[in-house]
């Protein structure tokens, strides 16, 4: 029997619809809310409280059950073209994942895996929540007696004032009657919201995770029976599977590799492109620097020659005859002593 990937959660849904669905076609006039609210042992509020536990808990479960199937089957496509050898490398978050990464170690280190013992291992923490709303919903049943208990126990309470008070005190005989009346209530509802919260509603509950857990483990089983199994035996038939995964992953690095060093080529191309480009831009600027220089020195000739040509033109008439006669002033000896 092919097992459908969502069969756990559409069961949870199935049966969450059907609970609600009689809630409101037969309890809805029972004063039930009404009684919770007036309940002054609050026994009726701890069932309430751990069956709400106990529906977080197998919904969540649920969820992550289908999860897990649809794990287990995107991994039977892949291992039923390429085997255990050719699976990529998962994420561990998922339990299926684990599990075949741990076959596929235990394969390459040439030992043969307990496939039963490693699947429990995998699936215990499933297993337990499964067992822990079975749990609650037997701990349902134990409140609602526990409640029968209590509510019995306060209608003998009253029931007694009562009958001390019969003839004397009227009011203590109502008050009495009123006290036994809902110890009464008090019994009544808490079997009835044991038996149905925890005896019914969690244990079909628990009974969808269980059968979820199982059909996992089935199918997980069917893919390493089916796909795996060539794996486990050494074999020429395993060492050339091996030997094929290797080639493929060689040829997938032998391509980047290739990739890679069509990239630097062409890195090192463009680099010799502009270190070419650098030289022509440097030689260019080069002969720009020189005939900067060759202007600037012949701005400082011509600024030389104009500041020569304005000395000379500053000149007195004095100074002017003097370089015209080579005059020059006699110099007077100094007084002897």
């Amino acid at each position: 029997m092919k097992h459908h990937p969502y069969r756990t959660l559409l069961l949870w849904a199935i049966w969450a619809a059907t609970a609600t669905g009689v809630y409101f076609g037969f309890y809805q006039e029972a004063g039930i809310w009404d009684f919770l609210a007036q309940d002054k042992t609050r026994i009726t509020w701890i069932i309430l409280a751990f069956f709400v536990f106990g529906l977080v808990a197998s919904f969540e479960l649920s969820v992550v059950l289908t999860k897990e199937s649809l794990a287990a089957r995107r991994i039977e496509s892949e291992v039923k073209d390429k085997g255990l050898i050719g699976l990529q490398s998962r994420s561990e978050k998922r339990a299926v994942n684990r599990f075949f990464i741990s076959l596929k170690m235990a394969m390459e280190g040439n030992s043969k895996p307990d496939t039963e013992a490693l699947l429990h291992v995998e699936l215990a923490g499933y297993q337990r929540m499964g067992r822990s709303i079975e749990v609650a919903g037997n701990l349902l049943i134990t409140l609602g007696l526990i409640g029968t208990v209590m509510g019995l126990t306060l209608t003998l309470t009253g029931l007694t004032s009562s009958l001390d008070a019969l003839g004397h005190d009227q009011e203590q005989l109502l008050q009495g009657l009123r006290k036994a009346m809902g110890g009464m209530g008090t019994a009544f509802y808490t079997t009835l919201l044991g038996a149905i919260l925890g005896g019914v509603l969690l244990r079909v509950f628990a009974q969808i995770a269980e059968q979820g857990v199982e059909a996992l483990y089935d199918r997980i089983m069917r893919i390493c029976l089916i796909y795996c199994s060539a794996d486990f035996k050494p074999s020429l038939e395993r060492d050339i599977r091996f030997l094929d995964a290797e080639m493929a992953s060689l040829g997938e690095r032998v391509k980047f590799l290739q990739s890679a060093f069509s990239a630097s080529r062409g890195a090192m191309e463009e680099f010799r492109q502009e270190v070419g480009n650098l030289r022509s831009l440097s030689q260019e600027e080069r002969t720009a620097l020189l005939e900067t220089i060759e202007m600037n020195r012949q701005a400082y000739m011509l600024m030389r020659q104009e500041t020569r040509l304005m000395k000379n033109l500053n000149r007195t008439f004095w100074q002017r005859c003097k370089d015209v006669l080579r005059f020059k002033p006699r110099r007077t000896p100094p007084p002897e002593e």
